[in-house]
């Protein structure tokens, strides 16, 4: 092993056990749902906002909560609804008769952690509001610009089952969301045991394992996670295959509208590095890139009507680009 990836490797495993003590503070709480929890991990490490799809009632705003509360950060929660206003989100100003002046007054996204309830449920202005806090970190309130406190993570969630009253996000809205994760239901047997959990016993307790300086510490490591110029260069290829299918042997050109975004690629690398830190690498492999590929892709890939009518979804894109790509 290279010198200097043995060090970075050290770094790893000395950070990665603080991680791995928050994890497990957080399934205390929540049972089961390993894809959700490592994926909120990855976004906390890499500054990276998540876009959270599935049916109510899947702990999603519990897990939130519960990392909000064992990283000694604050959490806010806002629930989006039609009549949401951009002032509601940011903050407005408020005229101080006394002095005859306006004073800022901020508004819940000043917080680290956001919950984004139903994000398509508010109006375009509100939406593009919270986008543009999340890309440029910083809030401008009548004439002054606010930078947002680091850690800043905003997870937003939506329903896929219920679409009226909603106004759905523009795809160059999504675009800035690095992962979009599909919440699924437990087993049969985590099921059990959330019933054992929850409504037979005690809920436990959560206590805060971690500070904001632990968790920049940590991102400063996964930042000097090694990434082999071979590893670059598949990412690059995995990307690129989703615009030129022809060029790697695909045939779904007629399939999909628009391929992923150079955002995609950046993402991808950094959402790599943060999946090898959190198993405990300095080093990125295929299977890191792999692992967190159709989070970072899915929401990327826009698919043709015909692909609708013919019931072919983004996963299905992405799996056989995948099966296509040469592994370095």
């Amino acid at each position: 092993m290279d010198p200097d990836i043995r060090v970075i490797q050290e770094k790893v495993q000395s950070e990665s056990a603080v991680v791995e003590r928050l994890l497990g503070e957080v399934r205390k709480v929540i049972v089961g749902q390993r894809n959700l929890l490592e994926r909120i991990l990855i976004g906390i490490l890499t500054q990276g906002h998540l876009l959270l799809e599935g049916v109510p009632g899947l702990a999603k705003t519990l897990s939130v909560k519960t990392f909000a509360d064992a990283i000694d950060a604050r959490f806010q929660r806002i629930q989006f609804t039609p009549d949401l206003l951009p002032a509601d989100l940011l903050g407005t100003t408020i005229f101080n008769p006394r002095e005859g002046t306006f004073a800022p007054r901020k508004g819940p996204i000043f917080a680290n952690i956001i919950l984004a309830d139903e994000i398509n449920r508010a109006p375009a202005k509100v939406q593009s509001a919270l986008l543009e806090a999340m890309q440029e970190r910083q809030v401008t309130i009548g004439d002054t610009t606010f930078p947002l406190e680091e850690p800043f993570l905003v997870l937003a969630t939506q329903n896929p089952i219920e679409q009226e009253g909603t106004y759905p996000l523009p795809e160059a809205q999504v675009d800035r969301f690095m992962l979009k994760l599909k919440v699924d239901y437990p087993t049969k047997e985590e099921e059990r045991q959330i019933l054992d959990r929850m409504a037979m016993g005690v809920p436990q307790a959560v206590v805060r394992v971690l500070s904001p300086a632990d968790i920049l510490r940590a991102r400063g490591v996964t930042q000097q996670v090694y990434v082999d110029p071979r590893i670059r260069d598949y990412i690059v290829e995995l990307v690129v295959a989703t615009r030129h299918p022809k060029a790697h042997n695909l045939d779904f050109e007629n399939l999909v509208a628009f391929g992923a975004s150079p955002r995609a690629t950046l993402f991808l690398a950094v959402a790599a590095k943060a999946h090898a830190f959190v198993h405990g690498r300095g080093y990125v492999t295929p299977e890191d890139v792999k692992a967190i590929g159709y989070d970072v892709l899915r929401h990327r890939v826009i698919l043709t009507y015909e692909a609708e009518a013919e019931d072919v979804t983004p996963e299905e894109i992405i799996r056989r680009v995948f099966d296509a790509v040469e592994v370095p």
